[in-house]
C-alpha cells in the first residue's frame, strides 16, 4: 500500500493507473477508521480496480468552538486497517499541503446546507464541499463512497456533483451500527460508559419513527413528536434537532408524501454530539 503525503504523489500514481485503463474508487475520511469506514472500503474494493482512502482531518469544516484539536487520530491504526482491506493508496496530507498560503477558494451548496446540521454548524458544509472537490480533482476517481450516517453530507455532495458536472459517481452506503444499535462514529470514543449506554435511545427513537412512517403515518409533526419524546425521556440527552425533511431538497415537510429523511442530532454530556437518521425513499400508500 502506498502512503502518500503530497498531492504530487497521488497524481503520479493516478496518472499511471489511468494509462492502464484502471478504475479508481475514493473513500474520503477524516481518519480514526472504524467498521463503518471499512464497509465503504470493501464496497470500493469490490467495484473498482484501485482504491484510494483519504485520511485528513479537514480544518476548514470545523467552527472555532468545535473539536478540531481533540478530534481522534491514529494514522498507524488507519494504515493497518486499510492495508488489510486491500487499499492501494492512503493519502494523508498536512493542512498546508491541501490549503496553500493565501487560499481563498471555497465551494458550497445553498438551500441543502441551511437546515439540520447547517443551522448550528454554518461553515461546515462549505468546508466539506471544498475538500471533497479538491479530492475529486486530485484523485480523478470514477466513484466516491459516502456513508448514510452523514445523510445531509451525502445529499449535498450528490447535488454538488450534479450541479457542477463532476465526472464521478457518488455511492451512498448503509449506516453501520454496533450490536447495540448505536451508529458507528469516531466521536463515540468521547462517550463515557454510561453515555454510550444512554445513547442507544437514538436508535430506539428512530426505529419507532420509521415504523410509524412505513405503517402509513403521513403527519410529519406526529412522527417528529414521537421521536423527540423518546429521546427527551433520557435525562442525559440534550436535543439539538429532530427534523423530517424532503430527501431531495432537505427542507422541512409537514406532510409525508414522498422520499423523506428523518434526522436527529443530540448531545450527551457537555461536548459529545451524535447524529443518526433513517431514510424512506418512496412514499408509503
Amino acid at each position: 500500500m502506498i502512503k502518500a503525503a503530497t498531492i504530487k504523489e497521488v497524481k503520479d500514481n493516478v496518472r499511471e493507473w489511468k494509462k492502464q485503463g484502471l478504475t479508481i474508487g475514493l473513500v474520503p475520511t477524516m481518519g480514526y477508521l472504524h467498521e463503518g469506514h471499512a464497509s465503504l472500503i470493501k464496497r470500493a474494493r469490490g467495484e473498482c480496480d484501485k482504491v484510494i482512502v483519504s485520511d485528513f482531518v479537514n480544518p476548514i469544516q470545523f467552527g472555532p468552538k468545535e473539536d478540531l484539536a481533540t478530534y481522534p487520530r491514529d494514522f498507524d491504526a488507519d494504515c493497518e486497517l486499510c492495508e488489510g482491506l486491500g487499499t492501494d493508496l492512503i493519502f494523508h496530507p498536512e493542512p498546508s499541503e491541501m490549503y496553500l498560503e493565501g487560499f481563498h477558494s471555497y465551494v458550497g451548496v445553498d438551500t441543502l446546507s441551511t437546515e439540520l446540521c447547517g443551522k448550528s454548524r454554518p461553515i461546515h458544509f462549505n468546508g466539506v464541499c471544498t475538500v471533497v472537490s479538491k479530492l475529486f480533482n486530485i484523485t480523478e476517481a470514477d466513484k466516491a463512497y459516502f456513508g448514510q450516517k452523514d445523510a445531509q453530507q451525502l445529499a449535498i455532495v450528490k447535488r454538488m456533483v450534479r450541479d457542477l458536472n463532476f465526472n464521478i459517481e457518488i455511492v451512498g452506503c448503509p449506516i453501520i451500527r454496533e450490536e447495540s444499535g448505536l451508529a458507528k462514529s469516531s466521536r463515540n470514543t468521547y462517550l463515557s460508559e454510561e453515555e454510550r449506554e444512554k445513547a442507544l435511545v437514538l436508535h430506539k427513537a428512530l426505529t419507532v419513527g420509521e415504523e410509524m412512517v412505513r405503517s402509513g403515518e403521513k403527519d410529519a409533526n406526529v412522527v417528529k413528536k414521537a421521536v423527540t419524546d423518546i429521546i427527551e425521556s433520557e435525562p442525559l440527552a440534550r436535543v439539538d434537532y429532530v427534523e423530517i425533511v424532503d430527501w431531495n431538497e432537505l427542507q422541512k415537510v409537514d406532510k409525508i408524501d414522498g422520499p423523506i429523511l428523518t434526522a436527529v442530532a443530540v448531545y450527551f454530556g457537555d461536548k459529545v454530539r451524535l447524529i443518526d437518521n433513517f431514510i424512506v425513499e418512496e412514499a408509503v400508500k
